[in-house]
């Protein structure tokens, strides 16, 4: 008994902020456990008080991982608790108190992570619509220090994975350079930067993201080289809030996840706390939206200029033109037509995390008319305004 409230109820309930509670069961064991499943396995034997159990889990995790220190700390407390009850968790002598304070809240993130893994039947609410071409999308969660890998499934997104990360210094909702803090937004990979041209810091490998996009840049927010990139060859894992920014994987976790990624598509949508919807909820905001993109798209060949413009916010602007200067444009233009045919396809829709109502829609865009054709990738922002979705920013994708 005196094991038990010494490490299981102090540990698990005490120090990692838990109530008793009864265990949520794990998933299945599969051969590629993540490390997540692992250090379940040893928390699930703390809390049965199977401390000679939890031990044989943890030196096999460390087998593996032979650089994962909080699987160390949780083997010191294991082995301490033989001789004595643990008043806390991380009671082995060794390391900073600043050491401890981040591999508790290391503990503390993935516990949460695994006993929470997402409902198959909810999704994160930013990924509204994905093209065809978009295999995978990443969805973060600064708050919870949780990376979430989906597949496209004809247009609907299906959980695959997720990854402990960790991100900004100061958490999250970057606004300018240095500041430590990770982006809140709408971005896709860029590039991909290979270990031999990175310095030991970076791992594995990097991929750098689209921050600033054009919502950062109206709202004056700065700063560059925001990366999803690995951790030293020391080091298995970082603490919850290390990075100057960036979003950083263990290396393994971030050579799975490179294997989806591809360069110039792939969205990656950083919230401070992802928004999930029953998928009746994620279909009927889906539809609304695509509803008033047709509604634009019909307008627009109607040659009607006032009704197309009623689609746009007085807010608008694009191409160093306000909504005045937009609206003055397009009445000359169309007074030189007599029809236009406008196609779109290749659609995607990501509603943005931040606190506005929000959506970034890019697709293909032919357009026809008696005296002009062209094709091109265009990028719409739309926003809420007195209930009514409209365009408030428009340029090439």
């Amino acid at each position: 008994m005196q094991l038990r409230r010494g490490l299981s109820n102090t540990l698990l309930a005490g120090a990692l902020g838990l109530a008793s509670a009864v265990f949520i069961s794990p998933p299945s064991a599969q051969a590629d456990e993540s490390t997540d499943d692992q250090l379940g396995k040893v928390f699930e034997e703390i809390e049965s008080n199977h401390l000679d159990l939890a031990l044989k889990h943890v030196e096999a995790l460390l087998r593996a991982k032979p650089n994962f220190r909080l699987a160390y700390l949780i083997k010191g407390d294991l082995l301490l608790a033989r001789g004595r009850a643990i008043k806390a968790f991380g009671n082995a002598p060794q390391g900073t108190s600043a050491r401890l304070d981040d591999l508790r809240a290391e503990a503390l993130v993935r516990l949460h992570a695994y006993r929470d893994r997402p409902s198959q039947d909810r999704v994160p609410r930013y990924l509204m619509q994905m093209r065809q071409d978009q295999r995978y999308a990443i969805v973060v969660d600064n708050k919870r220090s949780r990376l979430y890998l989906y597949q496209n499934e004809n247009g609907r997104p299906r959980f695959v994975a997720d990854y402990y990360i960790s991100i900004g210094k100061r958490g999250g909702e970057k606004t300018r350079e240095g500041d430590d803090k990770t982006p809140v937004g709408v971005y896709h990979v860029t590039a991909s930067l290979p270990r031999n041209k990175l310095s030991d810091l970076y791992g594995s490998g990097a991929f750098p993201i689209s921050y600033p996009n054009e919502w950062d840049k109206r709202h004056g927010r700065n700063g560059h080289g925001i990366w999803l990139h690995g951790t030293p060859s020391d080091t298995y894992s970082r603490a919850p809030r290390a990075s100057n920014g960036c979003v950083v994987l263990a290396n393994a976790d971030l050579d799975a996840l490179s294997k989806k990624l591809q360069i110039g598509l792939t969205p990656v949508i950083i919230s401070e706390q992802i928004e999930w919807l029953s998928l009746d909820d994620w279909n009927a905001e889906r539809n609304a939206l695509n509803a008033e993109i047709e509604s634009w798209r019909s307008d627009w060949e109607s040659l009607d200029t006032e009704r197309y413009l009623t689609h746009y916010s007085s807010k608008f602007s694009a191409d160093n033109q306000n909504f005045s200067e937009w609206g003055r444009h397009k009445r000359l233009v169309n007074s030189g037509k007599s029809w236009i045919k406008l196609k779109l396809s290749n659609f995607s829709m990501f509603r943005n995390p931040g606190k506005e109502e929000l959506v970034v829609v890019t697709f293909d865009q032919d357009y026809r008319s008696n005296n002009l054709i062209n094709t091109m990738k265009k990028r719409q922002y739309w926003t809420k305004e007195g209930g009514k979705w409209r365009i408030i920013y428009e340029g090439a994708g």
